[in-house]
């Protein structure tokens, strides 16, 4: 699996922007709440901290445990850094306030956790009463779709069988997620799917390139440099000849309130 902290991979994922279906689907969830200070717990390389700022959220903060990923963030340097700072923290202790943030987000983070509520917990620790906290991650069904010309993922299970015992085991059923925000004191629990667009690549050779440095996709660091010669092939005899490939994968997104005082 991909070492998060070793600073070989601090661009890996930098260099592409959160898409319109995304800002969309979280314009409808913020439905209008005044969002001065929002947090992007497990950021990365700070696409979803930098797109919540075109939302119109007035400040970001972007955590992450990972100071090599933290870097990569912070030296994009294309976003106002009154608006939007980079620090490191844990999901569990991120090290941020108390009631102090109107929203905080956790975008493909939970597989990572082998315990949702302590984070959950600290999600609803720092929030606001009543403030807003949206998780976005793949569940089973989500992963294991059949793969197509704008699913690309998919076809890494019907070639490669052994990778899904990898997301078995770190994937959670939606009723387990919904049941973690419960036990972590929030309520109003929502649940939707959300068909995100990665990246559009003009070329399949500029795709390619970066299935080769295994870009974007943590679980291509379970592949040999033969497998990913051999999912390239498999790929390119299956999608139509067009001078573009448009890469996408199903997301669920749930969303909940903090309990305010006597709730």
């Amino acid at each position: 699996m991909i070492d998060f902290h070793d600073e070989s991979n601090m661009y890996t994922y930098t260099d592409r922007n959160a898409h319109d279906q995304w800002l969309q689907q979280m314009e409808g969830i913020i439905d209008g709440r005044v969002v001065d200070k929002a947090a992007d717990i497990g950021c990365g390389g700070g696409i979803y901290s930098e797109a919540l700022l075109k939302l119109g959220v007035g400040s970001v903060t972007g955590i992450d445990y990972s100071h090599s990923m933290i870097k990569g963030a912070s030296e994009k340097g294309n976003y106002n850094e009154q608006a939007l700072q980079f620090v490191q923290g844990k999901a569990t202790e991120t090290g941020e306030n108390t009631n102090s943030f109107d929203l905080v987000i956790e975008r493909a983070l939970i597989h990572h956790l082998e315990n949702l509520v302590p984070a959950f917990h600290e999600a609803n620790r720092i929030l606001k009463d009543e403030g807003l906290f949206v998780v976005q991650d793949r569940t089973l069904d989500d992963c294991f779709l059949q793969g197509n010309q704008h699913h690309l993922r998919g076809f890494l299970f019907t070639l490669f069988p052994r990778l899904k015992s990898i997301e078995e085991n770190r994937r959670y059923e939606s009723e387990f997620v919904k049941k973690a925000l419960m036990r972590a004191g929030f309520h109003s629990i929502q649940e939707t799917t959300l068909w995100e667009q990665r990246k559009r690549y003009e070329t399949k050779e500029e795709f390619y390139g970066e299935v080769r440095l295994r870009k974007g996709r943590s679980i291509l660091y379970e592949l040999s440099d033969e497998e990913i010669e051999q999912y390239i092939s498999y790929i390119d005899k299956r999608i139509d000849k067009e001078a573009y490939i448009v890469d996408q994968d199903r997301w669920t997104i749930w969303w909940a309130i903090k309990k305010g005082e006597g709730a």
